[in-house]
């Protein structure tokens, strides 16, 4: 009995480790190593935003697949969360192919901004500002100016060595709510999580392609103007239409997004279960009749997101080019290895029906 106490204490302890938010990461991190940090963000992020307004769900995306990542060998789980292990270019690594390459990854973009942002930090502070601190930054300021909550946000990231398309595992958009939620849970989210994370969708598009389902007969489950609508639009012979996640505020970060999924104008098939399933759906409603309640949750989510899973310390790098890792010599520390036990419920290889994109830009 005692030793099967102490085995349950020691799986315990390491998957405490393995999903407890960081507590090394402090908001003004680079206030004395690079003072100008972030407001090189800043500048070129409100640059980038002022000719094209969908740059904030770009980021969006670009933030969640990074920090979604959870590399695995047997069951032995490598820490990897948001490390910029998406910006690295296969033409960097040997001709290995990168997490770019991943199907859910290829239409992600964004890489412009942080190429920009890299290039005047490390004119201005040599390998101190990590791109992972990059990206999460760049997203906190993207949010705010499309009208979503201002946020101080923890850095003090560094960049990981690992960046490989067959651990890319991401929740896609013809799952349930219970299915969906297996991913969150074994991130270390609760369902409040996801469905405020989920949120996200009130900026960005999704393709014909994407809600084929939805729309390849009327069920009753989507408003019927919406229906004749999309029918319309995903009929036009172009490769694959595009359309508003949000039909209403479309660049605008608010609650708008949970207003028109209680009336049936979700466009993907999770988002639209969101506000029927009886475990999400009171979530839902008070989001949707209180925009300051969703701003606070929606802040919130994004820190946590951007704080789980994090390399520190000496861990990792600070990479010179966020496509690239640093030269060997470069590397001073290995990516750390924390063991946990498996998840009761992993989540599917790639190449399963949920290896789908998160959120469209």
């Amino acid at each position: 009995m005692e030793k099967k106490i102490i085995q349950l204490l020691f799986i315990c302890y390491f998957f405490h480790e393995l999903i407890i938010v960081s507590s090394a990461l402090q908001v003004g991190f680079y206030a004395k190593k690079c003072r100008a940090a972030e407001s090189i963000v800043q500048q070129e992020v409100q640059r980038s935003f002022s000719t094209d307004r969908s740059i904030t769900a770009a980021l969006l995306r670009m933030y969640f697949h990074d920090c979604f990542v959870r590399v695995r060998n047997n069951i032995v789980y490598f820490v990897q969360g948001c490390d910029a292990s998406i910006l690295i270019d296969s033409k960097n690594t040997g001709n290995k192919q990168s997490e770019k390459d991943a199907g859910p990854n290829q239409s992600v973009r964004g890489y412009e901004v942080i190429d920009r942002i890299k290039s005047r930090v490390e004119s201005a502070c040599p390998s101190t500002v990590s791109c992972a601190d990059i990206i999460a930054l760049a997203t906190r300021d993207s949010v705010a100016l499309a009208g979503g909550p201002k946020y101080n946000i923890p850095t003090g990231r560094r960049d990981g060595l690992i960046s490989n398309p067959s651990e890319v595992n991401l929740p896609g958009p013809s799952l349930t709510v219970e299915e969906a939620l297996k991913f969150f849970t074994n991130k270390g989210f609760s369902l409040n999580d996801m469905v405020t994370l989920l949120g996200a969708h009130t900026v960005g598009i999704t393709h014909c392609s994407l809600i084929q389902d939805r729309i390849s007969r009327f069920d009753g489950s989507i408003d019927s103007n919406l229906f004749t609508r999309l029918s319309k639009t995903c009929a036009a012979r172009n490769n694959d239409p595009s359309v508003f996640l949000d039909q209403s505020t479309s660049f605008i970060v608010d609650n708008e997004f949970y207003k028109q999924i209680r009336l049936k104008k979700g466009l993907l098939k999770i988002d639209q279960q969101l506000a029927s399933d009886r475990s999400s759906a009171g979530i839902v409603e008070n989001f949707s009749i209180n925009p300051k309640a969703f701003q606070q949750a929606f802040a919130n989510a994004l820190i946590k997101l951007g704080n789980t899973q994090v390399l520190e310390g000496k861990f990792g790098e600070i990479r010179k080019n966020c496509r690239a890792f640093n030269p060997p010599a470069q590397q001073k520390k290995r990516q750390p290895r924390k063991k946990s036990f498996r998840p009761k419920n992993p989540p599917p290889r790639k190449g399963s029906k949920f290896s789908i994109p998160f959120i469209a830009p």
